[in-house]
């Protein structure tokens, strides 16, 4: 048999929306106001927890690292994918997809487990009102986010390693938005068994591990908010925590779609799409769904407006 001569790829060649180019201002100019809000809403919600004292709480602790995370998050993948669009490509190192790709990870993972740590916040607020202020102490609050993101960067740092280690070869047009693992393993020229076994146990360790936390943790919440007799506790409770659980859906259910299924045969536009949700458009949305739906977010927002105009006037 022949030997098939085998390039090794140094460098890869992004592309995206290939099959529409007419989409590529239009496009361009949607994601950058993504990008912008996402800076402006998440920069705007640190800014809040940190002037108001009414949201010095845990909640708003790791609400505050969350929307940290989201503009970080963000901010690996946004600009990149700006510089594509305009380009209609774009050239970048193996060092740099490396980098992207850890960093990519690194936020994601952190996301994931502070989500979690939400979750279980609001379980111990609401299941356990009266040792709430001696379990969820700042050392407690602290500990968990640090927790967090050494946690993701372990995750980060073990799928870039594992990652890295195959030869890529051929082709180096990486049909996609960023340097993720699924296209990637697309343009090995060898065994990648290991490499796809890393992305289920990742799925397996961070993921469903976290969704198991809120799932329990919310188990108990609606069974102690059930056993409520105020209809206003009631309430009051579910606003709280519908806000939550709207952000672990948009942000769990396009990971899950985008890693928990079989890449063979998928198309790329789809899968571009659904990256699109995750690293774009929930990043924008979360610091909209907390506020909207948060009395103390919102009062406090009418609260730095009116100072604001105070401030303003002769």
């Amino acid at each position: 048999m022949a030997e098939v001569n085998h390039t090794l790829v140094t460098e890869f060649f992004l592309v995206a929306f290939t099959e529409h180019p007419e989409w590529g201002l239009p496009l361009y100019l949607v994601f950058l106001s993504f990008y912008l809000t996402t800076l402006l809403g998440n920069a705007g919600m640190i800014l809040l927890i940190h002037k108001d004292r009414r949201l010095h709480t845990p909640m708003y602790f790791f609400l505050s690292h969350l929307a940290f995370v989201d503009i970080c998050y963000s901010s690996v993948i946004v600009p990149q994918m700006l510089a594509v669009l305009w380009e209609h490509g774009l050239a970048i190192s193996q060092a740099h997809c490396a980098t992207q790709f850890f960093l990519f990870t690194f936020f994601a993972s952190i996301d994931c487990y502070l989500l979690a740590i939400m979750a279980y916040d609001r379980y111990v607020a609401v299941c356990q009102p009266l040792l709430y202020v001696t379990i969820m102490t700042e050392k407690a609050r602290v500990g968990l986010v640090a927790g967090a993101y050494v946690a993701g960067f372990a995750s980060g740092f073990i799928r870039t390693v594992t990652a890295f280690t195959l030869s890529f070869c051929g082709n180096n047009e990486i049909d996609f938005i960023f340097c993720d693992l699924p296209p990637l393993l697309k343009l090995t020229c060898g065994d990648s068994y290991t490499q796809e076994v890393v992305i289920v146990v990742f799925a397996i360790f961070v993921m469903p591990a976290c969704i198991l936390v809120i799932l329990v943790s919310y188990l108990f919440i609606i069974v102690a908010v059930m056993r409520m007799r105020s209809a206003g506790g009631r309430a009051k409770t579910f606003s709280t925590c519908t806000s939550h659980l709207t952000a672990v859906a948009l942000f769990f259910g396009t990971l899950i779609f985008m890693y928990l299924r079989d890449n063979s045969g998928q198309s790329s536009e789809g899968d571009r799409v659904v990256s699109v949700l995750y690293t774009v458009v929930t990043p924008m949305l979360n610091p909209l769904i907390y506020s909207l739906r948060n009395k103390e977010v919102k009062e406090a927002v009418m609260k730095f407006l009116s100072r604001s105009k105070v401030s303003r006037r002769p």
